[in-house]
C-alpha cells in the first residue's frame, strides 16, 4: 500500500469487508480494499481496508463492534 495508509481491518469474510466499508464512507472516511483472496478459489484469503493515516483513530472507533464480532 502506498506510504500515508494505515490497514485498519482484515477478514476472510467478504459480508465483513462490505460492511466495514459501507461504515466508513458513512461517517465521511475513504477507504481502499486490498483483496488477497485466491481467484479459483475465494474461500481461501484475506481481504484488508486501508484509510489514510490521519483518519486511523476515527476508522477503528467506528469498526470496533464490528472487530469484536
Amino acid at each position: 500500500m502506498e506510504k500515508g495508509w494505515t490497514k485498519v481491518f482484515i477478514t476472510t469474510e467478504d459480508y465483513l469487508i462490505s460492511m466495514a466499508r459501507d461504515i466508513l464512507q458513512d461517517n465521511g472516511i475513504e477507504s481502499v480494499v486490498i483483496n488477497h483472496k485466491d481467484s479459483s478459489y475465494m474461500m481461501w484469503g484475506e481481504a484488508e481496508i486501508y484509510v489514510r493515516d490521519d483518519k486511523e483513530v476515527q476508522a477503528n472507533e467506528i469498526l470496533e463492534q464490528l472487530k469484536k464480532g
